[in-house]
């Protein structure tokens, strides 16, 4: 399973998507009320615990993990 559809799984089994098929990669996970603040931190220990990353209070933005893709791209620029 690629980061992507780990972080997708996460997100649909952990998290309210009414259609888990329809949810775009780029859509925004807040604008769109699936996750909030606590929802945020529930990602972020998700990033952490899964691949051993460590999330700093400045990556802590919309811009790393406000989508699939977002995350899935700021887990890939951690890695790396």
């Amino acid at each position: 399973m690629d980061t992507k559809e780990q972080v997708r799984a996460f997100v649909t089994s952990n998290f309210y998507v009414a259609d888990p098929a329809a949810l775009e990669d780029g859509a925004s996970l807040l604008d769109r009320g699936i996750i909030d603040s606590t929802g945020v931190l529930e990602v972020i220990f998700f990033i952490e615990d899964t691949f051993g990353l460590k999330v700093e209070d400045s990556e802590m933005l919309p811009d790393n993990l406000d989508s699939i893709e977002r995350i899935s791209n700021f887990i890939a620029l951690k890695k790396s």
